[in-house]
């Protein structure tokens, strides 16, 4: 029976590894679907639609893809916990100032196109989704990193941060998903080579996710 258990034991390194392929898979049908399909990105353009193109690419390379790395650094890092903690909490920073961007990209273009904001759900998850992210980032500072935080407020909070990580990340997700979804029926794209991409890129954010979520809960390769 001890032999048949270990057997079924999976470790996080295949799993990493289909994870960074995803990463680069997303980054580059992302690049291409901006590039090659729509307008491009600038922050000052006549053409209004390269604004607002800035906040997929911000959203879903930064804020996405650079969050689940951070959420796998205490398993993807081959360091000391000091070292993997310093790595967990830069790469949720530059998600969180990515997401930042991401967002006041679109409300640029919302403002300079004369369309109202927030009146979608996407818009809603999205503003929900940064702002408890933001919060998540700010309390796990204060708990785990800033000198003053006490042991005993960081070993009530950590279950709280553990489960919140994963949720928050979720929630990016499925804002990501309802916003290429809306965006598509803006454009009145059902099919064609763009909707493939674009459907390509939905399904592999949730191949993502069920990556990360598998190594943060699979033991770590030795």
């Amino acid at each position: 029976m001890a032999s048949e258990s270990r057997s079924l034991q999976i470790s996080t390194a295949p799993v990493t590894m289909f994870a960074h392929l995803i990463v680069t898979a997303v980054a580059t049908l992302l690049l291409v679907w901006l590039l090659a399909k729509q307008e491009g990105f600038a922050f000052k353009s006549h053409n209004k639609l390269k604004i607002f193109d800035l906040h997929p690419l911000f959203m879903i390379i930064g804020f996405i893809l650079i969050g689940g790395e951070a959420m796998m650094a205490y398993k993807t890092i081959p360091a000391t916990k000091i070292a993997q903690k310093t790595v967990h909490l830069l790469l949720n920073l530059v998600a969180l100032l990515a997401g930042i961007v991401g967002i006041y990209a679109v409300f640029k273009y919302h403002h300079e196109s004369g369309i109202p904001d927030l009146y979608s759900l996407h818009s809603w998850l999205g503003i929900g989704t940064i702002c408890l992210f933001g919060l998540q980032w700010l309390l796990g500072f204060l708990s785990f990193v800033f000198p003053g935080a006490e042991m005993s407020r960081r070993a009530s909070f950590l279950p709280w941060h553990r489960f919140f990580g994963p949720v928050f990340f979720l929630m990016a997700v499925c804002t990501a998903e309802a916003g290429l979804v809306q965006r598509l029926l803006l454009l009145r794209i059902f099919q064609g080579q763009e909707a493939l991409i674009v459907n390509f890129i939905g399904i592999l954010l949730i191949l993502y996710t069920v990556s990360v979520g598998l190594t943060v809960v699979l033991p770590r390769a030795h």
